[in-house]
């Protein structure tokens, strides 16, 4: 899927957004959590489908990139709190220090992994994620350990207070901040940026000889994706009011890969559908084993389990049978209803064959002594000038 235009992709941004707004009224404040959290995640993926599906640098950090956004954003929402201050600066600055931290962090990842390639690069942004609950350990006192940070948020503004819920102000936001990533990556992807990263997907060597400058392009791309997913873990922390790092471990990175893959990693479209599919496929599987007439050990060690086994399930068959995701099948499927469509009446097609099968009837009336174009007789009033012509012509 091509991107769209930087018009297009505003109209349609701003229309998705006004969308799901609307949406929140009509669920309940669990669904409304939910979107926010599917939101957040979206910010991420987005990231990585610049990163891995246009630039084909295959990270396995992500999360570690989301965990960078989450604390600079308790780090610097805290510090505003106790200084005493209050409203919107509460609300955008810490989600500002979000994608800060985290696009300094992608920045140092890409100048030192910008000449890896394939398993070295996948091994060294997997080193960060893991390295997580070191760091935090290391610095307890700032980042508090183990158990994380609580976080000091702004909560909805006091003139919706008693008609919109806390879980709906949360969504608003995370909508918002959702859309504005989806069209400054689509941006970029249609742009001079993107055809350079593309460039160097493909062969590195021969974007180098077209003048694409290969070390700076991927610094960028990590860059940019970096700031995505810090904006996305920034929203995450704002919604669970915390940061620890536990909630953003390997298996949080190896999801959003696999949603990735799974939603379409080509297409930015298509990570709407993993981070939808993130969010909601564990909620269906957990609910599920809840269901399951079993002991209460053996549904809490479903519940982590079963989903990771269903999400790998899914991205094998997936692999297997649609490799370009579900976008890319809903593409396909576009294509092929559109393919079947009859010509319209205004095309070459019906212009050349309308003549011809006229043509090729009156040709055999004549075989008849009262045909219209036998000598003597009258045209019939039924016959179009054109077809007359064409009869001319054949004789």
């Amino acid at each position: 899927m091509k991107p769209l235009t930087p018009l297009a992709s505003l109209l349609l941004a701003v229309a998705a957004a006004a969308a799901l707004i609307g949406l929140t009224f009509a669920i309940e404040p669990f669904r409304s959590y939910q979107l926010a959290t599917a939101c957040a995640y979206l910010c991420a993926v987005a990231g990585l489908t610049l990163l891995t599906g246009a630039g084909g640098q295959l990270s396995l950090g992500q999360a570690a990139l989301m965990a960078a956004g989450a604390y600079s954003y308790a780090l610097s929402a805290n510090a505003l709190a106790d200084a005493g201050i209050e409203g919107p600066l509460l609300l955008l600055a810490p989600l500002g220090a979000a994608v800060l931290g985290a696009a300094v962090l992608g920045l140092i990842i890409g100048c030192a992994a910008g000449r890896l390639h394939g398993p070295y690069l996948a091994g060294f942004t997997l080193a960060l994620v893991v390295a997580i609950p070191a760091v935090t350990s290391t610095f307890s006192s700032v980042l508090g350990g183990d158990q994380g940070l609580w976080i000091t948020v702004e909560k909805r503004p006091a003139a919706l207070r008693g008609t919109v819920s806390n879980e709906q102000w949360q969504a608003w936001l995370a909508i918002i901040c959702a859309a504005a990533v989806m069209v400054v990556l689509n941006n970029l992807l249609r742009g001079r940026f993107g055809r350079a990263l593309r460039a160097v997907r493909d062969n590195d060597a021969a974007a180098s000889l077209a003048g694409v400058n290969v070390a700076r392009t991927k610094v960028i791309s990590f860059t940019v994706s970096a700031a995505a997913a810090g904006l996305g873990g920034g929203l995450l922390a704002y919604v669970t009011q915390s940061a620890s790092p536990g909630a953003y471990s390997l298996v949080l990175s190896l999801y959003l890969l696999m949603a990735a893959v799974i939603g379409g990693i080509g297409s930015l479209a298509g990570a709407v559908w993993g981070a939808l599919i993130m969010v909601f496929l564990p909620y269906a599987v957990n609910s599920f084993t809840a269901d399951l007439p079993v002991s209460a050990d053996f549904a809490s060690r479903l519940d982590g389990n079963l989903a990771i086994a269903v999400f790998g399930t899914i991205l094998v068959l997936m692999i297997m049978l649609a490799p370009r995701g579900i976008q890319g099948l809903l593409s396909g499927a576009g294509r092929r209803i559109r393919g079947r469509r009859p010509p319209g009446a205004g095309t070459p097609a019906a212009a050349v064959v309308v003549p011809l099968a006229g043509a090729a009837t009156d040709t055999n009336a004549q075989t008849s002594p009262d045909a219209p174009g036998t000598p003597g007789s009258a045209p019939d009033s039924r016959t179009s000038p054109e077809t007359l012509s064409t009869t001319k012509g054949q004789r």
